[in-house]
């Protein structure tokens, strides 16, 4: 069995919402071959870390073109099995930033996440799951940022308590997000 499948199997879920949600993605995994591409239209695997400072009080977020929201970093696999390196590249390219500290090198989050129908470079893509795996990671906040407009309009270090401000027009990711914060606590990372 591939590494990336192991590392699958063997994370332990966090709450009922994991729980299920890893039984999906195990289900998916037996059921389809190309999820680790586009190909597949149904479900296919992202990977995205979610963004620190060193003092854990602000997170570093993107304002994502397609979605018109304040976002996480992330991407697709695109055939890639070095999850975490998809979530360090997505959010060096995403931000700008140049150093990337992994927190934990297992996986912070397992998530199915419903991707509505939408327009991408002109081209129709229908609803989808993004079958997600997260990482947590830290980033200096003197780092220079930059936005990269084919994917996002702002780069920004959001406060912890305000996230909810921004993250108003997405409370399903708001919901995700939060349980990245308390998961942070409980496993004092």
């Amino acid at each position: 069995m591939e590494k990336w499948m192991q590392e699958i199997r063997q994370y332990k879920p966090y709450n009922e919402q994991e729980e299920k949600d890893k039984a999906l993605i195990l289900t998916c995994m037996d059921a389809y071959d190309n999820l680790l591409t586009r190909e597949n239209p149904v479900a296919h695997f992202s990977s995205s870390g979610f963004i620190v400072n060193k003092t854990r009080d602000k997170v570093l977020m993107i304002h994502h073109n397609i979605y018109n929201a304040w976002s996480w970093t992330g991407g697709h696999t695109d055939g890639e099995t070095d999850f975490l390196g998809v979530a360090i590249r997505e959010a060096k390219e995403e931000t700008g930033v140049q150093e990337v500290k992994v927190l934990s090198e297992g996986i912070l989050s397992l998530d199915v996440l419903p991707v509505p129908a939408h327009i991408k470079k002109g081209v129709y893509v229908s609803a989808h799951l993004h079958l997600s795996i997260a990482y947590l990671v830290e980033v200096d906040e003197e780092e220079l940022l930059r936005v990269k407009p084919d994917e996002n309009s702002g780069v920004k270090w959001i406060a912890i308590e305000e996230l909810d401000k921004y993250v108003d027009n997405e409370p399903d990711m708001l919901i995700l997000y939060k349980k990245f914060l308390e998961k942070m606590k409980v496993y004092n990372l």
